[in-house]
């Protein structure tokens, strides 16, 4: 009987020689369930053995260990957001405070487990489709509701051209900003942007269409020439492309047009413009190309630029305008005839007396001499008064003698014909009524 007291009382227990949290995935989804595995040996009696599996100190979950040396204790666990970053454990104890001892515990070296959010869709890539050779431009790769955004990686290319991003987090959104520079050679050119996070990544393709398209090529037969020389225009374009030049017959189509005028003076500046279209994925694209034309001519004086009479009133704010034409451009000089004085060209001033007169304006250049007479008039405002009055008066006094002859003729016809009447009713026997005879 004591011995089996003995015996009750008794009780023989092993600690787990071993508790190891196995490795967590690297990466884990989020919103998606996971499993946790507790790997225990030993320890007994496995009837007071339990495993617990802790989010840092927090128990999620507790089992107990089955008989055996060697345990493998599996947790289902849904991951979330919040849990990324944060070190998950496991923990045994060996339960004995029922036999008098004590509660014994045991825990595993902590995993970190990181989880994230890459969305399916959503990625923005954002670039010119038509580059002309060697242009140099910004790209844009764009990905929003990504978590941990600062995690994620970027890579960028343009064809087997890697590039160098430049990476900008804002919350959950990510922008990533490259230049690329086109190379020499035309085609059309993959761009890709792909970003990853854990072990996911997302990836956008646009194609870019590498072109070449110089200017069109223009030409005068001589950029500066005589006036009534015939000069050659012409315009070509870059293979592939077709022109039109401004005046040219029309040519559809034609990688070539050509002009010929006789250049007279009023062509000197003139602008001759070519443009250049070339089609390119689907787009038309244009260029320009302009040429001013020099004709050297003498000098012109004419009514237009020159007027040959000038009437103003004295003491009133006047410009003179006299301005010669020709190129070169000829030198201008007008003197009054008689004293030799100077004809104050392009100043405003006001006029006076002493300005008026016949000037001679004389233009020169290299190309010749052109002279023009113009006479400036000054109304002098004193003299009217002498002048005006005497023809005044003239022309009222003969406006009334005119008019009382003409009155004193009617009178006088009109005497003529009563009386004319009155003889002709006499001679009848009838009396003819007639008014009075006015004085």
């Amino acid at each position: 009987m004591l011995l089996n007291l003995f015996r009750k009382s008794v009780v023989n227990f092993r600690f787990p020689e071993h508790v190891k949290l196995a490795p967590l995935p690297t990466w884990q989804p989020v919103d998606e369930h996971f499993i946790l595995t507790c790997q225990v040996s030993g320890g007994a009696p496995r009837a007071h053995l339990s495993v617990m599996l802790l989010r840092g100190e927090e128990v999620l979950e507790r089992q107990p260990v089955a008989k055996g040396e060697s345990t493998e204790v599996m947790f289902t666990v849904l991951a979330k957001r919040e849990d990324h970053g944060v070190n998950f454990s496991c923990r045994t104890e060996l339960d004995l405070r029922s036999e008098g001892l004590g509660l014994f515990q045991n825990s595993s070296a902590p995993r970190k487990l990181q989880t994230f959010v890459l969305p399916m869709t959503g990625l923005h890539l954002d670039t010119l489709r038509i580059v002309e050779v060697g242009t140099q431009w910004l790209v844009s790769c764009t990905l929003d509701g990504l978590f941990p955004a600062s995690e994620a990686e970027v890579h960028m290319a343009l064809g087997d051209q890697n590039l160098e991003p430049k990476i900008v987090n804002h919350g959950d959104s990510l922008l990533a900003t490259a230049w690329v520079k086109s190379n020499e050679e035309e085609g059309t050119q993959h761009l890709v942007c792909q970003v990853t996070l854990g072990d996911q990544t997302r990836s956008r393709l646009e194609n870019v269409t590498i072109y070449s398209f110089p200017a069109p090529y223009l030409t005068l037969s001589r950029p500066q020439v005589p006036e009534w020389t015939t000069v050659t225009v012409e315009c070509k374009a870059h293979a592939g492309a077709v022109v039109t030049l401004e005046d040219a017959p029309a040519r559809l189509g034609a990688p070539r047009a050509q002009l010929q005028l006789n250049a007279s003076a009023e062509d000197n500046g003139r602008s001759f413009s070519c443009s250049a279209a070339l089609e390119v994925a689907g787009q038309w694209l244009y260029k320009n190309r302009t040429l001013k034309l020099s004709v050297l001519y003498g000098p012109r004086l004419d009514e237009r630029d020159c007027p040959g009479n000038w009437t103003w009133q004295e003491g009133s704010q006047q410009t003179l305008r006299c301005q010669a034409r020709g190129n070169p451009l000829p030198k201008l000089k007008c003197s009054r005839k008689g004293d030799g004085a100077s004809l104050p060209i392009g100043d405003l001033r006001p006029v006076k007396r002493e300005v008026a007169g016949t000037y001679l304006c004389q233009a020169n250049s290299s190309r010749g001499v052109t002279k023009r007479e113009v006479v400036v008039n000054v109304i002098y405002h004193q003299n009217i008064p002498a002048i005006i009055v005497p023809v005044v008066a003239v022309i009222t006094l003969g406006a009334v003698g005119a008019a009382a002859y003409i009155y004193y003729r009617k009178q006088k016809k009109q005497i003529y014909e009563l009386q004319k009447a009155q003889k002709g009713w006499e001679k009848s026997g009838k009396k003819l009524n007639t008014p009075a005879t006015p004085p």
